[in-house]
């Protein structure tokens, strides 16, 4: 059975750094890709089959403007990943109101 690319769902495609730092620079807002691509020590190639991995899975889009590759993030595809998650805060959310239930009583 052949392991599914990262190019697969959200999950695999936020596994890498990489492509999460490119996520938490476009949080605000459109970036063009030379912009993005100064932040990291990568090369072009490299650089941009993380974008493309990103395109795949639909974190983000790119639109050209002139010369310019615009890149923008979409948020809601992250919604499974914030639905995952959401299932760890509920569970220790319960701890600790548990937690501090049982300092008020060993008081």
């Amino acid at each position: 059975m052949s392991r599914p690319k990262a190019s697969s769902d959200a999950f695999r495609a936020i596994a890498d750094p990489t492509r999460r730092a490119i996520l938490d620079l476009l949080i605000e807002g459109e970036l063009p890709v030379k912009a993005l691509a100064r932040s990291f020590r990568l090369t072009q190639p490299a650089f941009s089959q993380h974008l493309r991995v990103l395109r795949q899975v639909g974190l983000v889009s790119q639109r050209r403007a002139g010369r310019e590759r615009l890149y923008r993030m979409h948020p809601p595809k992250l919604k499974p990943v914030a639905n995952w998650v959401g299932q760890y805060e509920r569970f220790w959310r319960r701890k600790l109101r548990a937690l501090g239930e049982f300092l008020e009583k060993t008081r």
